[in-house]
């Protein structure tokens, strides 16, 4: 196994069960993404990106870090040009982190899509901004390992065929899930949450800090 940790530029909150997450993992960083290094002890072996997010500070304090550097009219995100520099390093499970958050939506958006499409190629892949973890589902069975209580959301990416969930407030079974529906969101974890999935595509998202609303 070969984990990858991908700094992105959105949200960090570094708590132990991120800094546990991306242990041991390489490093690379995405433009203005290497601002969170320091604060998960981190060190990037490579620096990638067009560097239009990157203050004058961490070009400074990063300077010793081997860049690969990009026009800023490319055909990619730094995050996404940064995934795939992962897997060309040999890359069988990848963290991005700070995937959420920040003054980009429509990044955030990719992401999580970005994340759904490579796990249907059967790659192993999550999201975290420390306070809140992604992980795609695709067809087949997965098993988190969420606090109680923890409140976690199954947002469909395309009509879901055989969902059951169990170890929840609202277990499921075999449930046919149309897109665009809310009935899987605002759930909560009661033991051992397990998910499976016949077919289809899906991201769930966990709050691992309390959280409002519906």
């Amino acid at each position: 196994m070969s984990k990858f940790v991908i700094l992105l530029g959105g949200t960090v909150h570094a708590n132990d069960r991120l800094r546990d997450l991306v242990a041991g993992a390489r490093v690379l960083a995405a433009d203005g993404g290497i601002a969170h290094a320091e604060a998960l002890g981190l060190e990037p072996e490579l620096w990638l990106g067009d560097f239009d997010s990157t203050s004058p500070e961490l070009d400074r304090r990063y300077a010793h870090v081997p860049r690969s550097v990009f026009p800023a009219a490319k055909d990619m995100t730094d995050g996404e040009l940064a995934l795939n520099q992962a897997y060309r390093l040999g890359a069988t499970e990848v963290i991005l982190c700070g995937a959420f958050g920040g003054s980009r939506t429509d990044h955030t958006l990719l992401h999580l899509t970005m994340a759904t499409a490579h796990a249907a190629e059967g790659r192993k892949i999550i999201l975290s901004s420390g306070d809140e973890e992604a992980h795609p589902l695709v067809a087949g069975s997965y098993r988190f390992d969420f606090p109680e209580d923890t409140l976690f959301s199954i947002v469909a990416f395309s009509p879901l065929h055989g969902l059951f969930i169990e170890g929840a407030r609202w277990p499921l079974q075999n449930m046919e899930l149309s897109f665009g529906s809310s009935l899987t969101v605002s759930n909560s974890v009661r033991g051992t949450l397990r998910v499976s999935l016949d077919s289809g595509k899906a991201i769930l998202i966990a709050a691992l800090q309390p959280a409002s609303g519906l």
